[in-house]
């Protein structure tokens, strides 16, 4: 099996930028929502106590799974895909080799 290339071109660098943010913006959004909703259903001190575990445990979910380091965006990407937040068709423009280890990481 061939090494992945793990050069990025400048074309493939604006390509990864913007699925990175589309990917940052969707979670973002979606976990806006279930907060409104969360925090529409607030009955006693407990529900606000689980509201803050909740978004506790998303904090540092984001912080990890953002990591915008060109090194390490093949795992990211393969992460976001798997997770449904990215699809590899917003990774085109990314060299074959990529987009096939990213393909295959999201089947593990």
């Amino acid at each position: 099996m061939q090494a992945i290339n793990t050069e990025w071109t400048t074309t493939e660098e604006e390509v990864a930028k913007k699925a990175f943010d589309i990917a940052y913006k969707r979670e973002i959004s979606a976990l806006i929502d279930s907060v409104r909703y969360r925090a529409g259903s607030l009955a006693e001190i407990e529900d606000m106590w689980r509201l803050h575990d909740f978004l506790s445990v998303k904090r540092h979910e984001v912080d990890g799974r953002y990591d915008y380091r060109l090194p390490t965006l093949v795992f990211v990407f393969a992460g976001l895909v798997k997770d449904g937040w990215l699809s590899l068709n917003e990774l085109e423009g990314l060299n074959a080799d990529k987009i096939a280890k990213i393909a295959a990481l999201t089947c593990m």
